[in-house]
């Protein structure tokens, strides 16, 4: 999740990133007096949603894809959390205060804050977790995200100890502990409402296999059961104490195949939401009365990866010449309008319109346009390099079950018109099958789908967990290992940024040398669109364009 990404979130915050958060969390959202009043007037009903099968154990440091993140997001709370509109506030933490420098946080948790089975949550909750997964010894898929934090380094050696812990994290007493950053960061307080800086029970490191098929959490919902490939159940956790209100009593994630069936069941009233439109309802989900429609500007961006490892496709000259000319031989405005129904915007850069710093005008973005002219140029020049043969075809893989055949069939004959090559698309069963096979490096010979959907409001995520360094290697969603040192340097510069203003310049400048290298070529910017049955109330989408689970009844 993704999913499976903050300073410039401040600006639409009633809080400075750089006081003390105290004064974010608290409005009567999150008193335990609104949720106890709200207990009795909750609905008995579990609400079923569109889901597909996790790619992995449910373990928040171990997913990055929505199959998994879905759940996850619903039954783990971290130190901060965002509303439906983005704004942050406090949820675990009761305090987070930087020093003068912001290379040190000491972060105060709430009393009386406890796991699914009972357990207390304290400091050591959080301190132990996040050690966990950034050791390299466990192999977390989301480990770069405490890259930061001093002593990551250390954990990344070979040889070290699974249970080594981060040197920058100290524990001062249950209710309080200290982080130690490498480099001043005004992001951190922001970016540690990400699902891997959640805490984990003790329970967890006696057997984290077994964890991530029953975990154990913290959030508004907790785990009831996982049938594969066919539903996870969620329920409404009793011991939650934080500001998210829960109008119903669980939630239950299906697993579908095809996501046209999924919306025959929504008009059967058989499933109560799905949050996709198959490709051949997008024109008319929206008059359908048999279903309640939503399609609202959004902040997932749709795309596609040409990994560094691919032949042809390098991260030297050649390489970029193939992918600028892929890229401009795209009619991303056809595709809209003939395909999507007019259900997303044409991307102009590497995040989503809706996220402060985006842009529309950054140098080099015409590689975004359609110039079928041009494109053939640099096709042409590229072949100077190395010859693209007759026999060579241009792949593009995706996932069956997520309706996105005609998309990738639209997309395969606009480049081999503009063009003149074979292209096609690359068809995987299943979205689980798809993720592993990106993450275990099978696509030597073909593109792959990729979106994302952020996990905290600003360009940041969007930015290191796909393109940094540190994110390469199977260390974060940086599935295509694409790597440069310029744009890493313009990442940290960002984030110790002391202004909203600064920070999304350099993120902007760092984009400019993705529009040049172009590791994933930017399609549009997808609309948070769905259907929902007609007997479910509060049927909305939250900042992130996930449906507000929470917040449904029927």
């Amino acid at each position: 999740m993704k999913k499976a990404s903050a300073f410039s979130l401040v600006a639409a915050s009633a809080c400075s990133l750089a006081l003390v958060l105290s004064g974010c969390g608290g409005s009567n959202e999150s008193s335990d007096k609104s949720t106890d009043a709200n207990q009795a007037s909750d609905s008995k009903a579990i609400i079923s949603v569109f889901g597909s099968e996790p790619a992995k154990p449910l373990i928040p440091s171990d997913t990055n894809e929505v199959g998994g993140g879905h759940p996850i997001g619903q039954m783990f709370s971290t130190l901060v959390r965002f509303d439906t509109k983005g704004k942050m506030v406090n949820e675990v933490a009761k305090e987070i205060k930087p020093n003068a420098d912001m290379t040190q946080y000491r972060i105060t948790i709430q009393d009386g804050w406890k796991f699914s089975d009972g357990t207390s949550i304290t400091a050591t909750s959080f301190t132990r977790a996040w050690s966990w997964a950034a050791n390299a010894a466990n192999a977390q898929v989301a480990s770069d995200s405490y890259s930061e934090i001093k002593g990551f380094d250390e954990l990344q050696q070979k040889g070290v100890a699974a249970d080594a812990q981060l040197s920058g994290l100290k524990v001062v007493d249950d209710h309080t502990f200290t982080v130690d950053l490498n480099a001043p960061s005004s992001t951190f307080p922001v970016k540690i409402g990400n699902g891997p800086f959640a805490p984990l029970p003790d329970s967890f490191y006696k057997d984290p296999k077994a964890f991530g098929e029953k975990p154990v959490s913290n959030g508004p919902y907790k785990f009831q059961s996982w049938e594969h490939n066919k539903s996870i159940r969620l329920v409404k956790n009793p011991y939650y104490k934080g500001g998210i209100k829960v109008k119903n009593a669980g939630i239950e994630f299906r697993v579908y195949s095809d996501p046209s069936a999924a919306y025959a069941d929504v008009q059967s009233g058989n499933l109560d939401v799905l949050d996709t439109i198959p490709s051949a309802d997008v024109k008319t989900f929206q008059t359908d009365n048999m279903v309640q429609a939503v399609n609202t500007p959004g902040a997932v961006i749709q795309q596609f990866t040409i990994p560094s490892y691919m032949k042809h496709f390098g991260e030297g000259k050649e390489g970029k010449l193939r992918r600028q000319a892929i890229s401009m031989s795209i009619d991303r405005k056809q595709l809209l309008d003939k395909v999507l129904g007019d259900t997303g915007t044409v991307a102009t850069d590497f995040i989503a319109p809706t996220i402060p710093g985006s842009s529309k005008t950054l140098k080099g973005e015409d590689v975004l346009k359609y110039n079928p002219t041009k494109a053939k140029e640099l096709w042409a020049e590229a072949n100077k390099i190395s010859a693209w043969s007759d026999s060579d075809t241009f792949k593009m893989a995706y996932n069956s079950d997520g309706g996105h055949k005609e998309i990738y069939d639209a997309l395969a004959n606009s480049i081999k018109n503009s063009l003149g090559i074979k292209a096609e698309g690359n068809p995987q069963p299943t979205f689980s099958e798809f993720r592993n096979n990106v993450t275990q490096r099978k696509f030597t010979d073909s593109a792959f789908r990729s979106g994302w959907q952020p996990d905290y409001p600003s360009p940041e995520d969007y930015l290191k967990p796909n393109y940094s360094t540190g994110a390469a290697d199977g260390n974060g969603s940086n599935d295509g290992d694409y790597k440069n040192p310029k744009f890493d340097e313009l990442l940290k510069k960002a984030a110790s940024a002391r202004s909203v203003d600064s920070a999304n310049k350099l993120f902007q400048q760092s984009e400019e040398i993705l529009l040049e290298d172009l590791p994933v070529v930017p399609l549009y910017n997808a609309n948070s669109k769905g259907v929902a049955a007609k007997n479910v109330h509060g049927f909305t989408f939250n900042w992130q364009g996930i449906p507000d689970y929470p917040s449904m009844t029927k």
